[in-house]
This record gives C-alpha cells, structure tokens and sequence, in this order.
C-alpha cells in the first residue's frame, strides 16, 4: 500500500514538471520569462528524478542512469538560473538544460506508458517494436526542434529593453 502511495506521488510530480516543462518551453519559443512556472519545474523535475532512486530494486537500471543525467543538467541550470541570472552564456545553458531535462521526463514517461497503460502495452509489449522506437523518435525530433527554436528565440532581456521604452 505504501509502495501504491509512493508511486501515485512520483508520477503525479511527474506529470505535474512535464506540465511546468511545457509551459516553460512556450514561454522560450515567445521570448519571455515564467519564473513562477521554472521555479515549479525545478522543483518537481528535481523531485521526479530523486524520488525514482528510492524504489525498492536489487539492481541499477536505466531509469536511474536517465534519473543521474537529469539531476547533473538541472544542478547545471539551476545554477544559471539562480545564482547567475542567466547572465551571458548561462540563459543559454538555461534553455538547453531545461529542454534536454524536460524531454528525459518526457522520453521516461514514454516508456512507462508503453509498460503500464495496457494499450500500448499491447502494442509493444517488450518495447522493441516499431511502434515504440517510431514514438521515441517522434518525440526526440519534436525536443530537437523546439529546443533548435528556443535556443533562439529566448532573450528576455531584449523583450524587457523593448517593454521599457
């Protein structure tokens, strides 16, 4: 029961920095700031990724290497976004580090679906068919390409200079 409980938390913070992580991305394509929305995705994105290492395994998985690659990119960002203001480089890293984060919670949450929803289970029960290496490619193209445009277009600081005059 306590293990139920545990794992309805770790996939509720889930769905809720994939949530954060969305929005946070419409803001970078927009060229503007969500700090209420980046401070609810690194703490849930954070919270998702060492919450995973505590259920009870007798071995490392991939989950946890994904969950360790995470935790190093969102360390990263959140020291951009904290301590240096996304000065210089770090608004940079900070789009990058959010986006390479965010789609780790989404590639992750791709797999569990495949393994606990029974429909898709169905359709790739040992994750190995095309259905689902095509899904995994579907969504890696659309990180790539949103990250390619928010690398671009996030400058907040050009959009508040323009706001000021």
């Amino acid at each position: 029961m306590l293990l139920h409980a545990f794992t309805l938390f770790h996939v509720l913070i889930s769905l809720v920095g994939i949530v954060a992580g969305s929005i946070l991305i419409v803001a970078f394509l927009q060229g503007r700031r969500a700090d209420r929305w980046t401070n609810a995705y690194f703490a849930t994105t954070v919270a998702t990724s060492a919450t995973g290492f505590l259920f009870p395994v007798e071995r490392v998985l991939p989950s946890h290497i994904v969950g360790l690659i995470s935790l190093v990119i969102l360390g990263v960002t959140t020291y951009g976004y904290y301590r240096r203001r996304l000065s210089g480089a770090w608004r940079k890293i900070h789009v990058v580090g959010v986006t390479l984060a965010f789609y780790l919670n989404v590639f992750v949450a791709v797999i569990q679906s495949f393994l606990n929803i029974p429909v898709l289970k169905s359709l790739a029960p040992t994750q190995t068919e095309p259905v689902f290496k095509f899904t995994q490619l579907a969504v890696l193209l659309l990180f790539f390409g949103l990250g390619v445009l928010a690398f671009r277009r996030f400058r907040p600081e050009r959009n508040a200079a323009l706001m000021s005059n």
